[in-house]
């Protein structure tokens, strides 16, 4: 089971289209990499390359 991380401000923004986007400093705090190829990825992961 999935440990939830509260959403903090600076966790997110919202693109032009309403989507919820995740910044660098949520995943980093999320601690690991989803490979959903998330915009903001501090871990390097290409969706392209996999």
């Amino acid at each position: 089971m999935k440990k939830l991380i509260p959403i903090e401000e600076g966790d997110f923004y919202l693109s032009p289209e309403g989507y919820k986007v995740f910044t660098a400093q949520f995943h980093l705090k999320r601690g690991y990499c989803c490979e959903s190829g998330c915009r903001h990825c501090p871990y390097g992961f290409n969706k392209k390359r996999k």
